[in-house]
C-alpha cells in the first residue's frame, strides 16, 4: 500500500510538472489603432494577428528567439520574442515611440529595444546634424557611438542575442548616417543659402509653351525633381497636391520636374514623354509640370548634383537660393519653413 501512495504520488508530481512552452504569448491593448491588425515579422517569419474594435488583441506565435519587427499598418518598433515568453504590449499609436511599453515574462528584452529606439532618434536628428561643418559632424558620431555602446555594455539583463547584433551593426550604422549627411553639408557647401541659383530654360510645359525659370521670378519657387517610375516620389505626391492647394494664391508657385528619360522608358525619349504626361493626366497633377530635356543629363539637375530623386529645392523670389534640399511635402519641416519665409 506505501509504495502505491509513493508511486501515485510521483506520477501526480510528474503530471503537475509544467512543460516549456514552445510558443510566445502576446496580448495588449492599442489606443486609436490604424488599423484593425498588428503584424509580426522577420525575413523569414509574418503573422498577423487580429486587433478588436476597443484595441486589444491576443494571440500565440511560435518563434525562433530573435528580434522582430511589430508593423501597425503605419509604423513599426522592435519586438524581441522567445518560445515561453508571455507578453503584454500598451501603445498608443498617436505616440509610438514614446508610450510602447511591456510587461510580463521576456519584457525587459522588448522595453531595451524600445528605449534604444527612441534614444536613437533623438541622437540623429538629421535637420540639426546637417547644419554642421564636417568637423563638427565627426565629432558628434565620436561622440554617438561611445553613448550607444555604453548604452549597450550596462544592460546586462537583455539578452546578448540583441547587444551583440547591436554592437555589430552599430558602425555599418554610423557609416550609413555619416555619409549621407557628409553629402548633404557638401552640397549646402557647394549651394549655399542666398547665392544665385542654376536655372533652366524652355522647359517642356504640360499645358502647352515652354517655362524658364526666369519666368518664375517674383515667388518662391518649390521644385520637386521626380519620375513616373519612382516610388518615393509617387508616395509624396497627395501631400504635395495638398500643399499646392493650402498655398494657392500666396507667394510661392510649385514646380515638378520630371527626369524621365529613354533609358527608364524602353530606350525611347517619345515613350519617356508620352508616360509622363499620362501620368500628370492620371494624377491630375497641379502647380507647373515640366519635363527636363535630357532628364538626369539636363544642366539644372548637374548643376544641382541631383543622384537620387525625389530631391525638392526652393528658390526665393530673387532667384537666390533658400536650400537646395529642401523638406519633402510630407515633412512638417516644410510648412515651418514656409512660416518663417512668412509665405
Amino acid at each position: 500500500m506505501k509504495k502505491l501512495l509513493l508511486l501515485t504520488a510521483a506520477i501526480a508530481i510528474l503530471a503537475c510538472k509544467e512543460e516549456p512552452k514552445n510558443y510566445v504569448t502576446l496580448s495588449g491593448k492599442i489606443t486609436d489603432q490604424n488599423s484593425d491588425s498588428l503584424v509580426v515579422r522577420s525575413r523569414t517569419y509574418s503573422k498577423t494577428i487580429k486587433v478588436n474594435a476597443d484595441g486589444t488583441f491576443k494571440d500565440t506565435l511560435n518563434v525562433e528567439a530573435g528580434v522582430y519587427n511589430l508593423y501597425d499598418g503605419n509604423e513599426s518598433g522592435s519586438i524581441f520574442l522567445r518560445n515561453g515568453f508571455d507578453i503584454n504590449l500598451t501603445l498608443d499609436i498617436k505616440q509610438f515611440d514614446e508610450t510602447i511599453a511591456y510587461s510580463g515574462t521576456g519584457s525587459e528584452h522588448s522595453n531595451f529595444l524600445a528605449k534604444n529606439g527612441l534614444m536613437q532618434e533623438k541622437l540623429f536628428d538629421l535637420k540639426a546634424l546637417s547644419d554642421l561643418d564636417m568637423n563638427g559632424l565627426e565629432a558628434k558620431f565620436v561622440e554617438y557611438k561611445k553613448t550607444l555602446t555604453d548604452f549597450y555594455d550596462s544592460n546586462k539583463n537583455v539578452d546578448t542575442l540583441i547587444t551583440n547584433g547591436l554592437k555589430k551593426d552599430l558602425e555599418p550604422m554610423l557609416n550609413f548616417y555619416k555619409g549621407y549627411l557628409a553629402e548633404s553639408i557638401d552640397l549646402k557647401t557647394q549651394l549655399p543659402k542666398g547665392a544665385a541659383s542654376p536655372v533652366f530654360e524652355s522647359y517642356e510645359n504640360y499645358k502647352g509653351g515652354k517655362t524658364s525659370l526666369s519666368d518664375l521670378k517674383g515667388k518662391y519657387v518649390y521644385i520637386d525633381v521626380w519620375a513616373t517610375w519612382c516610388g518615393p516620389c509617387k508616395a509624396e505626391i497627395p501631400s504635395l497636391k495638398a500643399l499646392e492647394k493650402q498655398y494657392h494664391g500666396k507667394n510661392i508657385q510649385f514646380v515638378s520636374l520630371s527626369i524621365d528619360d529613354d533609358r527608364s522608358h524602353g530606350g525611347s525619349w517619345d515613350k519617356a514623354r508620352e508616360d509622363w504626361k499620362a501620368m500628370v493626366a492620371d494624377k491630375e497633377l497641379s502647380g507647373i509640370q515640366l519635363f527636363a530635356p535630357n532628364g538626369w543629363q539636363s544642366q539644372f539637375v548637374l548643376d544641382y548634383k541631383i543622384k537620387g530623386i525625389p530631391r525638392f529645392i526652393l528658390i526665393d523670389p530673387n532667384g537666390n537660393i533658400v536650400t537646395p534640399d529642401a523638406p519633402r511635402p510630407s515633412s512638417a519641416d516644410l510648412t515651418e519653413l514656409f512660416t518663417s519665409l512668412n509665405i
